[in-house]
């Protein structure tokens, strides 16, 4: 009888252990086709390298069915059934049409039950937004991470890859997606299977999620040699209060004509046209993404008038600022 019970139990934990460790990916309609690729891909393999089915996942949504990404990927989500069948953890996706509304409450409980909620890219923004002041600090990918500073969100804004706070990880996704899933998954794997699932994905190494994001073009060192570099970080350093071309060479210790050359091979136009350029994107960003006066807008990003940025931004985009601020209105107000 004592053999019988020994090994009744030893089959039952066999059992328990097999069960896999399940999540749930939560995609709405404009989802980032690119990090549930990530999530799936990574899980994938980490099965692969396991020998067993550790992981297991399923695609969940707001609108079941067939919902559309951003980039034309099809995916079929079965319902996201409140307070019910609920898996070990959940990743929201980023994506154009992401909005707190449709899986926050969802998220609300998986975090009182002790649970994993994971809110990537647009969706940590979305967060962020609709929550204002969560205890902890808070990250999103550096571009959203920008607009909510410049529109006066939280003042626990991070720049690293994730943060945890109130039990829910916020982070960048987009090329982090795959390393974030790692951190979550590691417990399950032993070191060598942790370092092999880096390999596999082409990983020159597994950030840690407190390592800071790269921002801007500048952070790409390799695509530019490094004066070019230095030039567009402090390009980038100084979009409110530009300098003029002799004060941003002498900065660098470069000849003017020596920057023009570089510009014109590297990107085939002139530094001053380059500078003018990041600015009108950060102003067309500001005026996509934030209700912040143009007058504003034009001060942060080294305008003299908003006059000015206005015919810079039209140039470029082919709308005045009024009109994009109206098209986003428009797009706001579904019911209109």
């Amino acid at each position: 009888m004592a053999r019988f019970e020994t090994n009744f139990c030893k089959t039952a934990a066999t059992k328990a252990q097999a069960k896999p460790y399940g999540f749930e990916i939560f995609v709405a309609q404009g989802f980032s086709g690119f990090e549930v690729s990530a999530i799936t891909h990574t899980l994938t393999l980490a099965n692969e390298i396991a020998h067993r089915d550790l992981f297991a996942w399923r695609i969940v949504s707001d609108k079941p069915g067939l919902v559309t990404g951003a980039g034309g990927m099809l995916m079929r989500a079965e319902p996201a059934i409140e307070d019910y069948g609920f898996s070990n953890a959940m990743i929201v996706v980023g994506g154009a049409g992401v909005v707190s509304a449709s899986w926050l409450v969802r998220a609300r409980q998986m975090q009182r039950q002790g649970r994993v909620v994971a809110l990537l890219s647009d969706a940590a923004a979305a967060y962020i937004r609709a929550t204002r002041a969560p205890s902890g600090q808070v990250t999103c990918h550096w571009h959203d991470a920008a607009l909510l500073q410049e529109a006066g969100y939280h003042p626990d804004l991070t720049d690293r890859l994730s943060e945890k706070s109130d039990g829910i990880i916020t982070a960048a996704g987009a090329g982090a997606t795959a390393e974030l899933v790692i951190g979550l998954i590691a417990e399950h794997l032993d070191t060598r299977q942790v370092a092999e699932l880096g390999n596999r994905l082409l990983l020159p190494a597994i950030r840690k999620s407190d390592a800071p994001q790269p921002r801007d073009i500048s952070g790409n060192a390799s695509l530019f040699e490094d004066s070019v570099a230095r030039i567009i970080s402090l390009m980038e350093e100084t979009v409110a209060e530009p300098l003029c071309m002799p004060s941003l060479t002498e900065q660098v210790g470069l000849s003017t004509r020596h920057v023009e050359r570089l510009f014109r091979d590297v990107f085939q136009e002139s530094p001053a046209r380059f500078y003018k350029q990041l600015r009108t994107r950060k102003a067309w960003s500001m005026i996509e993404e934030t209700m912040i006066p143009l007058a504003d807008i034009a001060a942060a990003t080294g305008f003299k008038t908003a006059g000015t940025m206005a015919k810079a931004v039209q140039s470029t985009y082919g709308e005045t600022p009024t009109k994009l601020r109206a098209r986003k209105n428009r797009s706001l107000l579904k019911f209109a």
